[in-house]
């Protein structure tokens, strides 16, 4: 009789270790979370889908229970015929709850995308369909108030040019591309006249289109030519636009050959590494803070349509848990120049200087900011030329 007992008693115990262990795994996989990135570049290229890359990390490990799962190379050249909604069903059938997507050429695919999955949350970088009211209640837009970096990137470059010419590597012509080209020329006119009290018409500000966010070999201009092609003309700072080093490589390679050259890269905050010798800085976005707020908003249930445009941290703009939009300083920028940036992210941060303030022209003299105006960030999203004193196309045409 005990037997039997002692034989019971332990298949009840048995069996209630079973359906703790069972419970304890469907709650655990309950509360994973699964997030897709969807990246128009390599996950390790230095730049801008490193940046997403990296903060999709950061979200695994400040947000128990996520999980990343990516796809990179998201674009014509390296994809061929393959749609955003299409990559988007294989992220959902492995379990992506949140999509996204980085880059403003996934606009419309994205957009379809959200219809199709409307129990699936998706975030996309740099679009404006909230702000145009095009997205369903799924679709969140976020983008990062890059102008401020470009602003100190400009600064810099003015700052440190011997020769007065500065290029501008730019990807291709679109209302973004063209605000933050157009900030880093208000960024530099502004060291050139006030810090350096030098005539702005001596200042040469060159914007150059390759035509995409990389080199696409028989697509693109080649973006280390266009830089060996500045650098060969009298061009001794160059600032990149693109997603990639090769203003900061070409840089290095020409110091390698004795001309007094530098550059300042963009995206990510690992772009100087290694080139100590001609980089100024870097102007990066930190995507990680973002990503984890929105996540959280998504697991939370309280997730909401939005049009969101973080600026830095004014406080510590380098904060990696705050600040959306960095500038890590170069080794090669000078210290007189570094003083005076200092002084300038302190007038930004303050807003005692506003450099989308008025009087503005277009490229073509028609009137952008009137005197005294200061712009509104519609009108700086939507920028439509390049601004006088500027030298480039304004239009792909």
């Amino acid at each position: 009789m005990q037997k039997n007992l002692k034989q019971a008693l332990i298949a009840i115990c048995v069996a209630a270790c079973i359906v703790a262990f069972a419970t304890g795994v469907a709650s655990a996989a309950k509360e994973q979370f699964k997030f897709g990135l969807l990246l128009v570049g390599p996950y390790n290229d230095h730049g801008w889908s490193q940046a997403h890359y990296e903060a999709g990390h950061y979200v695994e490990k400040n947000v128990s229970g996520t999980q990343m799962i990516y796809i990179d190379k998201v674009n014509p050249a390296d994809r061929p015929g393959v749609t955003i909604p299409q990559l988007v069903d294989d992220l959902v059938e492995k379990g992506a709850k949140l999509i996204i997507a980085n880059s403003d050429d996934m606009k419309d695919g994205t957009r379809e995308a959200a219809a199709m999955h409307p129990d699936v949350k998706f975030l996309h970088i740099s679009g404006d369909d909230v702000l145009t009211g095009k997205s369903g209640k799924n679709l969140t837009n976020l983008m990062g108030r890059m102008e401020y970096g470009k602003m100190m990137a400009g600064f810099a470059a003015a700052m440190t040019t011997k020769t007065g010419k500065i290029g501008y590597l730019g990807p291709l012509v679109n209302e973004e591309t063209r605000r933050l080209a157009a900030s880093c020329y208000l960024g530099a006119r502004y060291a050139w006249e006030k810090v350096l009290k030098k005539d702005v018409k001596d200042l040469k500000f060159q914007v150059t289109w390759i035509g995409f966010w990389f080199n696409i070999p028989g697509v693109t201009a080649d973006p280390t030519q266009v830089a060996q092609n500045f650098y060969d003309t009298g061009y001794d700072v160059v600032i990149s636009g693109i997603d990639t080093t090769e203003a900061v490589v070409v840089a290095g390679q020409k110091r390698n050959e004795g001309k007094k050259v530098w550059a300042v890269p963009y995206d990510y905050v690992g772009a100087c590494d290694g080139a100590s010798a001609v980089c100024l800085g870097v102007p990066y976005f930190n995507w990680g803070p973002s990503y984890t707020e929105l996540i959280k908003e998504a697991m939370g249930g309280s997730w909401s349509p939005k049009w969101l445009w973080y600026g830095p941290d004014w406080k510590n703009i380098n904060d990696p848990d705050t600040s959306t939009i960095g500038f890590v300083y170069g080794a090669a920028l000078g210290d007189d120049a570094k003083s005076a940036l200092n002084t300038f992210i302190a007038d930004l941060g303050t807003g005692k200087l506003n450099l989308f303030k008025g009087p503005l022209s277009y490229q073509d003299g028609t009137e952008f900011l009137k005197t005294g105006v200061s712009a509104t960030d519609k009108q700086i999203w939507y920028m439509e030329q390049l601004l006088k004193g500027m030298d480039g196309q304004s239009s792909a045409k």
